[in-house]
């Protein structure tokens, strides 16, 4: 059995982060929620998660099967909507097991009692967009690519705050200097005429919107970083590492860098939800992913261009208030505990 030690530090903040129960709660709630979305092609797919056809068992949902498997004549990926492998799933002997929403992403609903979008529905939950799509599986897929958009932007931006604060601190002079109008002149760059730019230049990708946020998002920390290397560089326990001949990498990342996270991980759940609002805004603008990959962006817009279609909006914006207040309440928590003023 292993066992883990916490420092007596650590001990009383995670105690008083359960303490605050809001963000206790709301943090169960969320890693729930994402947990979730990692299995969404379990969740909500147009494919059987397991199928039994002429005393053989097949998994569609991980193998992708020709329609020569159930019976028929082309060699091209089954779709299990058509009704011919739907009447052949239903022989005697043979069943498939769909997942609770039997949508995809992508998935069209080709009978539709109306023009799309569709509202609500029994054989859509949450009714379709305006290319006869599941909503509620857009909005899962949406959910889950948001959040591990937001968590790569963050790492990136906090990587690269780290280094920057952490270089201008600790070493100061002309290097910090230097380091300090680079940074003012590359905050003054237009970022939004920045992407603007590249959109109609290559073509739009979650990699391309990563490296263009990357690029602006450290700023803020890197101050952040760079105070509190000013403030530690000259204590005590820091002058006499360098006496003893430790090199300025070990104190640097072993020494002053524990001690300069507390805003860092302060700021973790704010920066996550700024980063999805900005993936969303982006979308919105016509400037983020792909036009086919699920978005919460995508919908609002969609729902901007279907006003009628109060489904669209309707569900979208609960999603991302939910996620607001939920990180939020997680970001309040985790203050509380990193302040050494509170009890």
């Amino acid at each position: 059995m292993i066992d883990i030690h916490f420092s007596p530090l650590a001990r009383r903040r995670w105690n008083r982060f359960k303490a605050h129960r809001r963000g206790y709660i709301a943090l169960w709630i969320f890693a729930l929620l994402f947990g979730i979305s990692l299995f969404a092609e379990g969740i909500s797919n147009d494919r059987p998660l397991l199928a039994r056809y002429q005393g053989e068992l097949f998994f569609p949902i991980f193998v992708s099967y020709p329609e020569t498997r159930f019976g028929g004549i082309f060699e091209t990926e089954a779709d299990y909507r058509d009704p011919f492998i739907t009447e052949k799933l239903s022989t005697e002997g043979a069943w498939a097991i769909f997942p609770p929403n039997p949508h995809r992403y992508d998935t069209i609903n080709t009978r539709l009692r109306q023009p799309a979008p569709a509202p609500p529905s029994a054989e859509n939950y949450l009714g379709t967009d305006d290319r006869g799509r599941d909503v509620l599986a857009r909005l899962i897929y949406g959910f889950r690519l948001s959040v591990l958009f937001a968590l790569a932007l963050t790492a990136v931006g906090v990587a690269l705050g780290i280094v920057a604060g952490a270089v201008q601190g600790y070493f100061g002079g002309r290097l910090d200097l230097w380091m300090q109008r680079f940074t003012e002149i590359w905050g003054s760059m237009p970022e939004l005429y920045l992407l603007i730019i590249f959109s109609g230049i290559f073509n739009p990708s979650l990699g391309l919107l990563l490296i263009l946020l990357s690029l602006f998002g450290w700023m803020g920390l890197a101050d952040y970083v760079r105070a509190e290397f000013f403030r530690g560089r000259g204590l005590t326990y820091v002058k006499a590492a360098k006496a003893l001949g430790v090199t300025d990498g070990a104190i640097i990342f072993r020494h002053l860098l524990p001690n300069a996270l507390t805003p860092v991980i302060t700021f973790l759940p704010f920066r996550i939800s700024g980063a999805v609002l900005a993936l969303t805004s982006l979308d919105f603008l016509g400037l983020g992913v792909p036009p086919e990959t699920p978005s919460l962006g995508e919908l609002l817009r969609q729902g901007k261009a279907n006003i009628e279609a109060w489904w669209l909006s309707l569900t979208t914006f609960l999603v991302l208030v939910g996620m607001m207040l939920l990180l939020n309440f997680i970001g309040e928590a985790l203050r509380d505990a990193m302040d050494p003023r509170r009890q």
